[in-house]
């Protein structure tokens, strides 16, 4: 290893990685350190209550809450930082003896392509199995005690729950585990055959199983009906869980993020039959996680091109240049899930959108950086 490493790794791809490396993890931990900050002295009085302890604040809470910024913030860290370092190497003219020293100026981002490979596959690791763990002990969290008086139920919740089958009910109360005015439609084609309603059904945890009281069922067969009333409770073993009908506002956007990705795949295999208008949602996390790793690259290219160039002013310029692009890569984000969710483009196209358009650019600069 120590062979390999001193055949493609020079003395000065070694400084330009530790200055990468060391610049990126001590300009994230100063940002983490701050946002840990800030959400103490926002959660001070739920931290204080008398059901909180302080082994769930630090191991549940916090030890989701730190993973989660970490990935959020990475890839702009990553960015100012690549920004931020080769600035000053510029200013301090350090890259122009490299590049005339017959390295070309793509020789001269080996080391940064490999530090970013670095960043990349830790990235996409902790996105694919860390992260939906994490997430989960602080979207847990969140529910029992910053977002405990909130209303968590849904109403008006149609639900298809196979090609056949289509639910309705009218409201849920998660703390009884039941639902009032309930209907449950069985079609053959566009033909309904049969329509059952109850006033009500609870949910028995211990045998999985939904309790329907006073049904009435309707039978439709053409123009003949047979309708049965009065029925005594039914015991029956829908495709639905209570969770169906339960949602926090404040944290919907992080239930998804929270779940593994075999329960994701499943999740999303599932909605494609029950057609709750979630599977966008569903489909967008689960290709975040794989792309947005790659923008460490692209940001990085980026980067690179913009402060290898020696300017007045110092590291001033490229590091305002610099933020700027972080807010529009941030606001292209957005507006990439914006437009999934509410103006039926495709998740995965979603998902490449910002990459893409950004990996353009670093295209563009790159060839038009100092040779």
């Amino acid at each position: 290893m120590k062979r390999f490493l001193d055949k493609y790794l020079t003395i000065i791809d070694s400084f330009i990685m530790r200055k990468y490396l060391g610049t990126f993890v001590f300009t994230l931990g100063i940002f983490l350190v701050i946002s840990v900050v800030f959400d103490v002295s926002e959660h001070l009085d739920n931290f204080l209550s008398d059901e909180t302890t302080i082994h769930d604040v630090i191991f549940v809470y916090y030890a989701g809450f730190i993973p989660f910024y970490m990935m959020l913030l990475s890839p702009l860290i990553n960015f100012l930082a690549v920004i931020f370092f080769t600035a000053k190497m510029a200013n301090q003219t350090e890259i122009v003896p490299i590049l005339t020293s017959k390295a070309s100026f793509y020789r001269f981002m080996r080391p940064y392509i490999i530090s970013a490979s670095l960043i990349f596959v830790v990235s996409l690791f902790i996105n694919v199995y860390v992260l939906p763990y994490t997430n989960k002990l602080k979207v847990s969290f969140e529910s029992s005690h910053f977002f405990k008086n909130d209303d968590p139920s849904k109403s008006e919740v149609h639900i298809q729950l196979d090609k056949r089958t289509f639910v309705y009910l009218q409201t849920y109360d998660p703390g009884l585990q039941t639902g009032y005015n309930f209907t449950l439609e069985k079609f053959d084609g566009d033909e309904l055959k049969e329509k059952l309603t109850a006033t009500s059904i609870k949910y028995d945890s211990l045998k999985n199983r939904w309790t329907l009281n006073t049904p009435t069922i309707r039978y439709v067969n053409g123009l003949k009906e047979v309708l049965k009333q009065n029925l005594p409770p039914i015991d029956t073993a829908l495709d639905m869980r209570p969770v169906d009908f339960e949602a926090h506002d404040n944290i919907i956007s992080n239930i998804y993020g929270a779940m593994s990705l075999s329960v994701l795949n499943k999740g999303i295999e599932k909605e494609k039959t029950r057609s709750t208008g979630v599977i966008v949602d569903m489909q967008f996390e689960k290709y975040r996680r794989f792309v947005e790793p790659l923008s460490t690259f692209v940001l990085t290219c980026i980067g690179v091109a913009i402060a290898s160039r020696k300017v007045r002013g110092g590291v001033g310029l490229p590091l305002g240049i610099g933020i700027f692009i972080c807010f529009t890569f941030i606001v292209v984000n957005k507006f990439a899930l914006v437009f999934a969710i509410k103006g039926g483009f495709p998740p995965l196209i979603a998902v490449l959108t910002p990459s893409t358009l950004f990996g353009i650019l670093a295209y563009i600069l790159i060839i038009k950086a100092p040779k």
